[in-house]
């Protein structure tokens, strides 16, 4: 399975508190996310506001995608939401 990671700023989700980033798996585009509660808990954002999560994403950005590979993996190459008890079993 290939997996890539376009270069991008990924998308704030105000209504569900998540960053929202594309993945190419095998030349498909799907969206993945990652909970503010995760870059806050793993990740050192200091709020949800979207300045602070999307810093704390560019700086932790290889932990995030090596993990988000894993689960995509994982789901055969479906989108995946990256919560804080991923990054418990998983690591940061």
């Amino acid at each position: 399975m290939d997996i890539t990671f376009p270069p991008s700023v990924p998308q704030y989700d105000a209504q569900c508190y998540t960053l929202v980033f594309p993945v190419c798996v095998d030349g498909k585009r799907i969206e993945c996310g990652i909970t503010a509660e995760a870059l806050e808990d793993h990740f050192g954002a200091r709020s949800v506001r979207e300045t602070d999560l999307v810093e704390a994403f560019d700086e932790h950005r290889h932990a995030i995608e090596d993990t988000a590979v894993t689960l995509i993996r994982a789901t055969r190459g479906a989108p995946v939401l990256l919560h804080s008890g991923v990054f418990r079993v998983y690591g940061s």
